[in-house]
């Protein structure tokens, strides 16, 4: 069997091979310090003299050693002339000396030699990331990172792809042993019966399973269930040897990845054993999946029942008003002649002479006795069931059959673990489960409230059964959503702590964790709350003190203030046109075989499985994939319209190379090129601080979605998503999230920030939608400054610290609240523990936040990072409104947010306002591409722009220049040729379908 490839035959020489300098550089790296000078002084050959300085440059720039032979002619000639010497027609450095002369090169610089230990102790580290199943190159680049960290000299390609390769096959060998050993023959036939047809299906029982129910209609769910069923009963039979393979999280998804990808016969052709681990890692992902995807389509039902609910509750308003205008208008008229004619004969009886009193009282109860009452009663019990919610549950009560049959069968597949908060709660739904009598004697309604039980018994005391699952099924999604229902199994749905760094660990090795998460300096929240305390005091001072003259401030009568922010020049969103090419439109496919040219972005697209022998994929089919996805055109039309390439080789490519995590390396490895540029920091406003910003722009999304979500707004009668985009200052599309569009954008927000290996924000931007108090805490301690714009921000409620007495009362921007100190140190531990796990990278912010949000207003987590919030939120309405320059860059970056957004659609020539994908993974795929090409489009034009500036024949033009280009954004795409190119050749435009018959001769 062909060897796995790590590296390609080019990268793997040009590391093995000095790296090749500029002037620059060999300026920068033959500068030895005067040590070394003397070293070299003291050696009586000068070609020893040359060969241990370019070593020294050659060490200093890779931590590797090269031999004599690598070395380069201009690199020995630059070494002889710094030394005064000419530089020799061969260099004589025998390999004794060169040996000597490393170890002195190697100690100068506290660096050990690549031995024994240090091999073993590489073996150690790659047997780690194997078990993370990173892919060989990722593993191979670490390695080095490790190597340079523990200050050990670095190998040769050889030796290190050897090692990875032994890593991975001895991980692999491990596995299959295990699973020979431990996989019980009933559980291997159960694995083995995945990969055969059922009588009455035509498909496999594995293809079966990989596609989850996006339909929430009922027999739709029926199969989900069914499908959960199944694996249900596989998991609890793999349980015991997926323990003891202990492939965790990232194992499952690789393994389970190929499983998805592979057609059957690839599958089938893989050894017994290994196939049973690819199964069996298959069997864990879907049993995870399917329980997060049964409850987001329970709560996808609930949300439409409970519209659906409040629209004909409306309607039923309504028409009670109309009925009660038409009642009140008959009880008027009734008043005229029942009530006031009647006073009125009274009156009249009472005044007349000739009745005695007697005859009074006979005459007046007989009129009493005539007046009617009865529609003035109807309309006081109308009104009486209108205030009362009888009208609602009778709703509920109506559409529960339709609910039920969603539901029900989810509730009774559905395993929820123990807690107390929800004892009553979960005795009801095994009752439930367990087709126990629901009468008023047998349903637990201990989760209700008073007001619910007394709903569920009619005035002739019948139980309303329907009515009363309803109210269970209201109170199973609220429980869900507060963290009170869990899955142990689910990748979505776990309890909070199972999220954060394991409390046992945390208090283990606390002081390591803060220390690797730069929060040493808030272990003790003594010393960081008084340092707050004394910086917001201040900053009220201050904003009070320039309030009187600032133009820009006016305060209103009942205590808020409004802040105005002038226009900035609106030139520097504006695409930069004019510098591009007129005449020329240039092919997409060619941009993006230029940057890749550049910095080799196509490398990202590597082989889902780990140990793949490395087969080059064409260019074109890379290139393909990228624009059939981003542009929204179609994998399967692109090959089609396509010439050098064809739909097969598109699909593997896509298939098996087109994973989020290989299209956000290639994102980054463009942005990292343009990371590397001058031109792009004449966007800067300050050369020492990086402003970045987030904002969501709405698709709507063909099909049914449960990540999608409905809004008439945006979407009419349709559901769809939000593509949350980050960009910074240089306009960098540094990131990007699909996320619901329901989903409260501020959820997100972190995640952006922590994907941070290239473009490291220092203040970051959003809209409304992006801010929470949580999210200023939360941002604070991570490292960054949070500066959104604020929807009617001088309504905002300002808080201080205790006593509130410390502000001045002449202050008329004015404190509202003070801190809840108590509440923020009972918790800091926590607190600090949750923002480890998210500085750590150990999981993502949104499955924290997901999961926190949703929490009832009194968790106690939520709590502290809310009132620690509400500190660094007060600081920065203060500065916002003192500081003009700050409101201005903010509302700056946020219109290039507003740019890139437009640039998305100019992209999405095939669907620029919708997506085809319905599940969430796809739906980001496709997003990545398109942030990909226009991030390619970015990096050409700055390629071009570059070009041009070097181009310019004097200092004025080219200060010109920079001032124009400076004027202007680089996100500019009229040049650049989306649509392809149209044949209007005799061959095209003929007829090839048969649409017209033949012209019949004369």
């Amino acid at each position: 069997m062909a060897r796995m490839r790590i590296l390609t035959a080019n990268e793997q020489q040009a590391f093995d091979k000095p790296p090749v300098f500029d002037h620059r550089d060999r300026k920068k790296l033959f500068d030895f310090p005067k040590s070394l000078l003397t070293t070299a002084a003291s050696m009586r050959n000068t070609d020893h003299q040359i060969g241990f300085l370019v070593s020294c440059g050659y060490f200093c720039a890779t931590r590797r050693l090269f031999a004599p032979m690598d070395f380069r002619e201009r690199d020995l000639a630059y070494v002889a002339s710094q030394l005064g010497y000419p530089l020799p027609s061969t260099i004589q450095y025998p390999d004794r000396t060169r040996q000597r002369h490393q170890k002195i090169i190697l100690d100068f610089h506290g660096f050990t030699p690549f031995d024994e230990t240090a091999s073993d102790a590489l073996a150690i580290e790659i047997a780690t990331m194997a078990r993370m199943h990173l892919k060989p190159r990722l593993i191979f680049d670490r390695c080095l990172d490790f190597l340079i960290q523990h200050r050990v000299q670095v190998p040769s390609s050889y030796r290190l792809n050897d090692l990875i390769r032994t890593g991975l096959h001895d991980r692999k060998a491990e596995l299959i042993a295990l699973m020979d050993s431990q996989l019980p023959a009933e559980a291997r036939h159960l694995l083995d019966d995945l990969f055969s047809a059922p009588e009455d299906q035509n498909r496999y029982r594995l293809t079966l399973l990989k596609k989850l129910s996006q339909s929430t209609s009922p027999s739709r769910i029926k199969e989900a269930v069914a499908d959960f069923e199944i694996l249900s009963k596989l998991h609890v039979q793999l349980d015991a040897v997926l323990s003891k393979l202990d492939l965790g999280t990232a194992g499952i998804r690789y393994f389970a990845g190929s499983v998805l990808r592979s057609e059957i016969f690839q599958m089938q052709r893989r050894e017994r054993n290994d196939r049973h681990i690819h199964a069996a890692a298959f069997v864990a992902h879907q049993f995870y999946r399917c329980q997060d995807n049964m409850i987001d389509l329970w709560l996808n039902v609930m949300a439409s029942f409970k519209s659906a609910a409040a629209r004909d509750y409306q309607e039923t308003l309504v028409q009670e008003r109309k009925d009660q205008q038409r009642q009140i208008g008959i009880v008027v008229e009734g008043l005229e002649t029942s009530v006031f004619g009647v006073l009125r004969d009274i009156r009249g009886v009472m005044a007349a002479a000739n009745l005695s009193d007697a005859q009074k009282v006979t005459a007046t109860q007989t009129l009493l006795n005539q007046s009617n009452t009865d529609d003035f009663d109807q309309l006081k019990n109308d009104l009486a069931a209108t205030a009362s919610e009888a009208g609602w549950h009778d709703i509920l009560e109506a559409r529960s059959v339709k609910l039920q049959n969603r539901l029900s069968p989810l509730l009774r597949a559905l395993s929820f673990m123990p807690n107390k908060r929800a004892i009553a709660l979960l005795e009801a739904i095994d009752h439930f489960r367990n087709d126990g009598a629901l009468s008023a004697s047998h349903a637990p309604v201990g989760f209700l409230d008073a007001g619910q039980r007394t709903a569920l018994v009619r005035d002739d005391g019948s139980f309303r059964v329907s009515l009363y699952k309803v109210f269970l099924f209201q109170a199973v999604t609220t429980a869900i959503k507060s963290g009170d229902l869990n899955v142990e199994r689910s990748y979505k749905y776990r309890p909070m702590d199972a999220y954060l760094i394991d409390k046992m660990r945390w208090q283990r090795e606390k002081a390591r964790l803060l220390e690797r998460a730069g929060l040493t300096e808030f272990a003790d929240p003594d010393p960081a709350l008084a340092r707050l305390n004394a910086a917001l005091t201040a900053q009220y001072r201050t904003t009070n003190d320039r309030a009187a003259s600032n133009p820009h401030l006016k305060l209103r009568k009942d205590g808020t203030f409004h802040i105005a922010t002038p226009a900035l020049d609106a030139r520097d969103t504006e695409p930069l046109g004019d510098l591009f090419p007129q005449r020329h439109d240039v092919a997409l496919a060619q941009v993006l075989e230029t940057v890749n040219n550049h910095c080799n972005m196509l490398r990202s697209f590597e082989h889902w499985q780990q140990t793949h022998v490395r087969q080059a994929t064409s260019h074109p089919a890379l290139l393909a994939g990228i624009m059939g996805l981003g542009c929204g055109i179609g994998v399967r039309k692109m090959a089609r319209i396509s010439s050098s390439v064809t739909e097969s080789e598109l699909d593997h490519t896509v298939n098996w190379r087109f994973s989020l995590e290989n299209i956000r390396a290639a994102n980054d490895a463009v942005v990292r090129a343009m990371d590397g540029m001058e031109l792009p920091n004449l966007y800067r406003q300050t050369p020492d601080q990086l402003h970045t910003a987030s904002d969501g722009q709405k698709f709507e999304v063909r099909g049914d979605s449960l990540h999608a979500s409905r809004s008439f707004k945006y979407f009419g009668q349709g559901q769809g998503v939000s593509a949350y985009t980050f960009v910074d200052e240089r306009n960098f599309l540094w990131h990007s999230l699909m996320i619901s569009a329901a989903d409260r954008e501020s959820a997100y927000v972190i995640d952006g920030l922590m994907h941070n290996d290239v473009v490291k924000s220092d203040i970051h931007s959003t809209d409304t939608h992006g801010y929470t108090e949580a999210v200023f805490g939360l941002t604070h301690l991570l490292g960054f400054s949070f500066a959104p714009r604020i929807n009617g921000i001088g309504k905002q409620t300002l808080h201080i610290f205790k006593p509130k007495q410390q502000a001045d009362p002449s202050w008329v921007i004015h404190p509202d609240k003070t801190i809840n100190e108590a509440v923020i140190r009972d918790n800091w531990d926590d607190l600090l523990r949750l923002v480890a796990t998210i500085k750590l990278k150990e999981n993502t912010a949104s499955d924290i936040f997901r999961r926190l949000n949703s929490y009832s207003r009194q968790h106690a987590l939520y709590q502290t990072l809310k009132a620690f919030g509400q500190i660094i939120k007060s600081l920065f309405i203060l500065r916002y409104i003192d500081d003009l320059a700050l409101r201005q860059a903010i509302e700056k970056q946020l219109n290039k947010v507003e740019l890139a957004n437009r640039f998305t659609r100019a992209v999405a020539v095939g669907n620029p306002r919708e997506y085809t994908q319905t599940e969430k993974e796809e739906q980001e795929i496709a997003e990545a591409c398109n942030r990909l090409i226009r991030n390619a489009i970015i990096c050409w034009n700055y390629l071009y722009l570059a070009r041009q500036v070097e181009k310019t024949p004097n200092a004025e033009t080219r200060e010109n220049l920079l001032g124009l280009i400076a004027a202007h954004s680089p996100m500019s795409w009229a040049h650049i040729n989306m649509l392809g190119e149209y044949d209007f050749s005799e061959e095209k435009l003929r007829d090839t379908l048969g649409v017209l018959p033949p012209k019949k001769a004369a």
